[in-house]
């Protein structure tokens, strides 16, 4: 009876020390989608999307984290709302047939003390490639705001013609970077 009852204990305090995975929803004021592409190959336009939104599971554990991010393609803004309105047509990104841009995370690798690369679905213009993102945990904890706080960021370059958007190549240029900074909020 007293093993029995040192057993159930013991397994008690194992499973209590066992962290738990954290949820967290991004902070849409504090979380960005930056991007690059060259002009007629001779400077480069640089870009962001005003709307992300997502949702992350956060655990020592890595096999149960979990990333998503959508961006509204409708929230692009190159400080220029002439060249805004061009981009959201048929011939670059479309954004009545395809009004949000996503990523989700299948995996995650630790590479380094907080570095991972993230592997998951990059969805952009109807199209979806696997890609793997570096990206790097910039902060996490406590706030003067009463709450929970992690932050990451990840830049990765992919060609546009590789999610079917292959009009005006010779102007904007083909390879794009793309940068994403997050900060979530834990629920």
């Amino acid at each position: 009876m007293v093993r029995s009852l040192t057993l159930a204990v013991l397994a008690s305090l194992a499973l209590g020390s066992l962290s738990a995975v954290e949820t967290y929803e991004l902070d849409k004021v504090h979380s960005v989608a930056l991007f690059k592409v060259s002009h007629l190959g001779i400077s480069n336009t640089w870009g962001r999307f005003n709307d992300v939104s997502g949702s992350l599971a956060w655990d020592a554990d890595l096999a149960a984290c979990a990333l998503k991010i959508a961006v509204k393609i409708d929230s692009i803004d190159t400080a220029d709302a002439k060249r805004d309105q061009h981009l959201k047509q048929a011939d670059f990104f479309n954004a009545k047939q395809f009004p949000e841009a996503t990523f989700a995370s299948k995996s995650w690798k630790k590479t380094g003390e907080k570095t991972f690369d993230v592997a998951g679905d990059l969805t952009i213009h109807g199209t979806t490639r696997a890609v793997t993102v570096p990206v790097t945990l910039t902060g996490k904890g406590d706030t003067p705001f009463k709450d929970h706080r992690v932050g990451f960021e990840g830049t990765i370059a992919f060609k546009r013609s590789d999610f079917d958007m292959k009009d005006k190549l010779a102007f904007a240029g083909d390879e794009v970077t793309l940068i994403v900074a997050i900060e979530a909020i834990r629920k």
